[in-house]
């Protein structure tokens, strides 16, 4: 189950880096 654990932690690093970016940059979306 490592491996789910670092593709959960891999997924919510992108889904929060894409909040941020939405966030600061909504024109780009």
């Amino acid at each position: 189950m490592i491996v789910f654990s670092i593709v959960a932690a891999v997924l919510a690093l992108a889904a929060i880096a894409y909040l941020v970016v939405a966030l600061v940059a909504p024109e780009k979306f």
